[in-house]
């Protein structure tokens, strides 16, 4: 028997889109006031931190929209300390995935001679200035997608696969207009969105989720001065030699590693170690 509730007009997936596509939008501009702080584009440094913590709009709209909507006020239980998942080890779990991860496609794509990177600068200040908001940038995301729209799929639909492709595919489509975009950076995307949304739906963690979405990003546009799909940041400690750059299975010139068939079939590898590690009796939810 099916107990899903009657769905609304609000409830059904195109709706939720158009609210999900809204808060970002809309978050952005807000957060792009920051913008008129003059020192926010003085240096390299300050550009870089402005690129990111200007998400911090999406973050104050979308909490703004959860508080005061009945219907969605109780997705604010699953981004605190109620969501079992929620916790420090699931935080810590989601660095070291990021860091990982996107660790291995760049020593792949570096030991292919696809790439070459010479030492930039380090300063340490920057470098947790630079974290902190780019944390508030992929974690933003994380809200809008694994938070508020998966949510509102599961309680909209019977079964748990259309919110994880669904809020998926809008995460793949938000990155359409980005420079160097390809097919396989798309796939690349929706693969991620996949494995972040499993860490939501059997780890009951967006706590995992927001720190490796965020560390996928710091590692590869921060620390290594790598496109982070598709967007080169101002500062970084290391920087990528354009003009010996190439395309392969590992790199994508315009792209960065995100846009490869490696990093695809790692991250639909991370994809089937997590269902499998829950499949187990003792996981099952």
């Amino acid at each position: 028997m099916d107990n899903t509730p009657k769905r609304k007009l609000s409830d059904h997936l195109f709706i939720l889109y158009l609210i999900a596509i809204l808060l970002i939008i809309l978050g952005q501009m807000l957060g792009m006031l920051l913008g008129f702080l003059p020192f926010m584009t003085s240096t390299d440094i300050a550009i870089t931190i402005y690129m990111y913590l200007s998400f911090i709009g999406i973050w104050i709209l979308t909490l703004l929209y959860l508080r005061f909507t009945k219907k969605n006020r109780p997705i604010l239980k699953s981004l605190g300390r109620n969501a079992a998942g929620n916790n420090l080890k699931s935080l810590l779990l989601g660095f070291v995935l990021g860091f990982g991860l996107n660790g291995i496609c760049i020593l792949a794509a570096w030991l292919h001679k696809d790439i070459s990177l010479h030492y930039a600068s380090f300063k340490p200040a920057a470098f947790i200035l630079i974290f902190i908001s780019v944390f508030v940038q992929s974690s933003a995301e994380e809200l809008v997608c694994r938070g508020f729209l998966y949510q509102r799929l599961r309680q909209s639909y019977r079964h748990p696969a259309v919110a994880v492709i669904g809020n998926s595919l809008l995460f793949a489509v938000l990155h359409l207009t980005n420079e160097g975009v390809t097919v396989l950076s798309v796939l690349n995307i929706f693969i991620v969105g996949v494995l972040f949304s499993f860490m939501v739906y059997y780890m009951d963690s967006i706590w995992c989720a927001m720190s490796m979405h965020a560390m996928w990003n710091f590692t590869q546009n921060i620390i290594f001065g790598l496109p982070n799909s598709g967007i080169v940041s101002p500062y970084s400690v290391f920087r990528l030699d354009i003009s010996t750059a190439k395309d392969s299975f590992a790199y994508n010139v315009g792209f960065g590693i995100e846009g490869t068939l490696f990093a695809d079939i790692l991250l639909i590898l991370a994809c089937i170690c997590l269902y499998l590690f829950h499949s187990f009796p003792k996981h099952r939810k």
